[in-house]
């Protein structure tokens, strides 16, 4: 998998962060670099377009990716529209996050059959292959990021997903225009890419001009871009790609406050908003779903009917289901309340327990594919403005993760 130095900021001064002096190449030299890696062994994955949306698929060529289109989202809304040029990534993020190459939304574990009183288990094999991700966005790379600690850095290593991160090429892309979703800025999670990627480039369009500087991440990165036509940067160039990336800051409308956040979700454990939320929430799942770092899972055994042949399959789950939290008895959060809390609260106050970072990246995703057009963002900042100016609105019990919620 691709690693960067993370010397944060370096990109934007004409040096990449592995050192090396960036490069631009004309929209031309993308075919020659696609070709470049697909000579080296890579299947292509890159955004395309299908069914009225932008999702992530194999494709051949740049002529696949999304050219001259963006995608326009709000808060329960989400659409495509026609550009005025032929930006290669001129949109934002889909319904799909990368996560689905390397954890699977169904996997088959392994197969059981008997031949008479013979017992075969048999593991599925994991069928890797070498990958080249094809425009990772800045959140989308930390995204990946949390879900590498998750699956792979603590003491027990999901074996399957580790061998799916293996030979994965990064080329990843500076965001140049945000969705009305977007709050990666107030996260420092975007919109400039800072590190993990083996080539990283922001597209230029001014006029007659359609260009990509580029920015090299790693050896394998540095390694491609030799073989690919190329000049080196100017002055002009480093300039007009950081006010690409200081405008689509700007242009944010969305920011999450990270100040004493775990504290904040803590003390709130028993706060009335999440009655008024609650009353909005359809427990429908679709936050968890297009989420790029959520990771929660269910196993399902199915047996044929001659009894002979069982199989044992992982599948993507959410909190949100009332079988989730299913035990002897019950369900543990039996209530929509409950389960949006836990959600809330495990995805910006129990996860930093956990793995010592938030678990959202400031995507946007779970806002545009709400239903009702539920706004995490809003909702901390709800709680923020309940709060008395002492701080306090009733401290929770230390074992509240251990009770049953209603």
């Amino acid at each position: 998998m691709a690693k960067g130095s993370g010397k944060k900021g370096s990109a934007m001064r004409g040096i990449g962060p592995f050192g090396r002096p960036s490069r631009v190449i004309p929209k031309e030299s993308l075919r020659n670099l696609l070709e470049v890696l697909r000579l080296r062994g890579y299947t292509l994955i890159g955004p395309t377009v299908r069914d009225q949306a932008i999702v992530y698929d194999e494709i051949s060529s740049p002529q696949e990716l999304p050219i001259g289109w963006t995608d326009r989202q709000g808060p329960g809304t989400y659409r495509l529209e026609r550009r005025e040029d032929d930006a290669f990534f001129g949109f934002v993020v889909g319904p799909q996050s990368w996560k689905k190459f390397f954890f699977p939304p169904a996997q088959r574990l392994f197969q059981i059959s008997r031949d008479g009183k013979e017992i075969h288990t048999t593991p599925d094999p994991v069928q890797t292959r070498k990958r080249a991700l094809i425009g990772v966005r800045p959140c989308e790379l930390r995204a990946l990021a949390i879900q590498d600690r998750v699956f792979t850095g603590g003491a027990y290593v999901d074996g399957s997903y580790r061998r799916l991160r293996e030979d994965v090429f990064i080329l990843a892309v500076n965001c140049g225009e945000p969705a009305a979703t977007c709050f990666c800025a107030s996260l420092d999670t975007g919109p400039q890419v800072t590190d993990g990627f083996d080539l990283a480039i922001t597209e230029v369009i001014e006029g007659t001009r359609h260009e990509f500087i580029v920015h090299v991440g790693s050896e394998l990165g540095a390694r491609v871009l030799e073989a690919v036509p190329s000049r080196e940067a100017t002055d002009a160039d480093s300039a007009t790609e950081r006010e690409i990336v200081q405008r689509a800051t700007r242009r944010m409308s969305r920011a999450l406050e990270r100040s004493q956040l775990k504290e904040l979700l803590y003390r709130n454990y028993e706060s009335p908003r999440w009655d008024q939320v609650a009353a909005r929430c359809l427990s429908c799942a679709n936050c968890t779903m297009v989420c790029p770092t959520c990771f929660c899972s269910t196993v399902e055994d199915v047996t044929d009917l001659s009894g002979d042949h069982a199989e044992r399959r992982r599948l993507w789950d959410s909190c949100f289901t009332m079988d989730f939290s299913y035990i002897v008895g019950g369900s543990v959060r039996a209530s929509t309340r409950a389960r949006y809390r836990h959600w809330l609260t495990h995805k910006l106050a129990t996860w930093q327990d956990q793995f010592g970072v938030i678990g959202c990246v400031g995507c946007g995703r779970c806002i545009t594919w709400c239903p009702v057009g539920i706004d995490l963002t809003e909702e901390v900042a709800a709680l923020r403005g309940r709060e008395s100016p002492d701080g306090g609105s009733g401290a929770i019990q230390e074992n509240h993760h251990d009770r049953t919620e209603s």
